[in-house]
């Protein structure tokens, strides 16, 4: 079991990542201990999914890195059927990586 998680920085950013212990990364990442790019910066878990194996996940991060900051946010809000929509400059999906599934935990989207 993993997981594969976006975190949203202070500044608006995305972070994507991978881990088997995601409340611990989390708690890394809050403590300033994770990655560089999540340092100094106060962070929120905006989505996280669970995969069967690290494989998986470390694929779907690396999927999602690639991904613009439009289609993470689709993600994160849960609207998978807008990510075709926002494909128009990126790769079509070869299939090669894990589908995502329902998300552990999903940010609100933002009030008007």
């Amino acid at each position: 079991m993993a997981f594969t998680y976006i975190l949203e920085c202070s500044d608006g950013s995305y972070y994507v990542g991978s881990t088997v212990d995601l409340e611990r990364r989390i708690a890394q990442h809050a403590a300033g201990e994770g990655a560089a790019y999540t340092r100094r910066r106060p962070v929120k878990l905006a989505w996280a999914v669970q995969m069967d194996s690290v494989a998986e996940a470390y694929l779907l991060e690396k999927k999602l890195q690639g991904w613009s900051r439009a289609k993470r946010r689709c993600v994160i809000e849960g609207r998978y059927c807008d990510l075709r929509s926002n494909m128009k400059d990126e790769a079509v999906d070869d299939g090669s990586a894990p589908r995502i599934s329902t998300p552990l935990r999903s940010a609100q989207p933002p009030g008007p």
